[in-house]
């Protein structure tokens, strides 16, 4: 179940964009069998009259077909990697089961599914969010990473990767320097590192900042009539001061590999103390496009924040006019 609270009213809600985002998120090569399992479709409970919101929060229901918590056995071999034993000792649980059940990747449907509707409003501004795998354990081609997926899978292992985050329209003006948390690559860094695995992102030319001159790294501005201030490079990636400034926000995240290993890593089983081998789990082999699915929907609902605190958000054509006049003025 998924509620989500400050959408303006007037938006129309397509169901099958939602539907379209939670297949993509249970897509991409190296999926494990859960995704057989699983067929997400959004059951819209609340929120909207005749297909539109009516500013009253949105309720989404996904229904699982595993959810037999209570039956199954529990587990004391924690798995290295993963948050199995921080969780035991942290909320004093006899093993992992509970452990695993919040903090498995499998509540980012929910997330994907609020995401969808953030992605539907970001559209009627003309905002457009994708991602695209750039590498998968090094490999870079589509061939290569297939290939990469089927040999770690045969080995029982696991792979991660990189994938890159593409968000177009923005405006220049989202954000604030005026408090550290209001700044807009804060926020969306925050967001992005709330996802399962995640455990490195850079903004435009990122970790590259540090191999280069000032002369060399800051994007030159420049100005046209119709087009109003640009930049003629993208190095800040869309981001300068903690401030969207008209340009395409990039954002590369790295993925670690999935910690469930079919051939598991050495642990300790938490009763007897003794040296075991690390529970073995229904897992993917990688999950690197799907986190790609599951950033967009984490993004498009931090740039709405942002867009909402801006130009108002009870009705969508207020915001709508709001919105228009801002980018007159700064096109002037």
């Amino acid at each position: 179940m998924a509620i989500l609270e400050g959408l303006p009213g007037g938006l129309r809600v397509d169901k099958g964009k939602i539907d379209r985002d939670l297949a993509r998120r249970q897509a991409g090569y190296g999926r494990g069998e859960r995704m057989r399992l699983e067929s997400d479709k959004a059951e819209i409970i609340c929120g909207l009259y005749k297909g539109k919101t009516i500013a009253s929060p949105v309720g989404i229901l996904i229904r699982n077909k595993d959810f037999s918590l209570d039956t199954q056995a529990q587990i004391l071999n924690p798995r290295p990697g993963h948050a199995d034993l921080a969780g035991i000792l942290k909320y004093g649980f006899e093993g992992a089961r509970p452990v695993l059940e919040r903090a498995s990747a499998r509540s980012t449907a929910a997330v994907v599914a609020v995401g969808a509707i953030g992605k539907i409003f970001l559209a009627e501004f003309a905002i457009e969010i994708s991602s695209r795998v750039l590498n998968i354990g090094g490999k870079t081609t589509e061939k290569e990473t297939r290939k990469a997926i089927d040999t770690a899978k045969s080995k029982g292992d696991s792979l991660g990767g990189v994938f890159e985050l593409i968000i177009k329209g923005v405006p220049c003006g989202l954000g604030s320097y005026v408090q550290f948390d209001r700044r807009l690559n804060a926020r969306l860094s925050y967001a992005l590192m709330s996802i399962p695995g995640i455990k490195a992102i850079e903004f435009g030319l990122g970790f590259g900042y540090g191999y280069k001159s000032g002369s060399q790294a800051h994007d030159v501005i420049g100005y046209s009539k119709g087009k109003g201030y640009y930049r003629k490079t993208n190095n800040a990636g869309g981001i300068e001061g903690g401030i969207s400034n008209g340009e395409d926000i990039v954002i590369r995240c790295c993925m670690k590999p999935i910690a469930t290993l079919a051939k598991p890593l050495a642990s300790v089983d938490i009763k007897t103390k003794k040296a075991v081998l690390a529970s073995i789990q229904r897992a993917d082999t990688c999950a690197v496009e799907a986190a790609g699915v599951v950033a967009e929907a984490v993004s498009a609902l931090e740039i709405a924040d942002c867009l909402l605190e801006k130009f108002g958000g009870d009705c969508l054509s207020d915001i709508k006019q709001a919105f228009s006049a801002y980018l007159k003025r700064i096109s002037q």
